[in-house]
């Protein structure tokens, strides 16, 4: 049980972090749609992602586990069919700029939406378990 809520307390705060660092995550209702929205998230992390691993593995085989985030970018994708409440319209980056670097705005539609939110979630999620460990 533990580890269910610890799950689902950082999947919520990555995806409200992403949200907040790009737009285009669409909650219909509010706060409520929200949360059934990182309920079905965390309950798919542990029941659709390992599958869709699965039948990705030998591609993260010969890439040596880059494309990890295609099974959060699928598993955000099954999330947006099974969910009336939660929809991906875009992508929209503000980009960022620093001494050390500099990461252009950018705006993605359709698929490479999906792509680019799992990139982000699966690096605040990795970050986030990496911290609690």
């Amino acid at each position: 049980m533990k580890r269910l809520i610890r799950s689902f307390s950082i999947q919520a705060l990555s995806l409200y972090f992403a949200n907040i660092i790009a737009v285009g995550l669409v909650f219909s209702q509010g706060a409520k749609s929200f949360f059934i929205t990182v309920a079905v998230l965390t309950v798919s992390m542990y029941l659709v992602k390992p599958v869709v691993n699965l039948l990705l593995l030998p591609l993260n085989l010969v890439t040596f586990g880059v494309f990890r985030w295609v099974g959060f970018a699928v598993t955000l994708f099954i999330v947006d069919l099974v969910l009336e409440e939660f929809k991906v319209i875009s992508f929209k980056f503000a980009g960022f700029s620093s001494e050390l670097i500099n990461i252009p705005p950018t705006e993605w539609t359709g698929v490479l939406s999906y792509v680019g939110f799992s990139f982000l979630l699966s690096l605040f999620v990795t970050l986030s378990y990496w911290v609690a460990k």
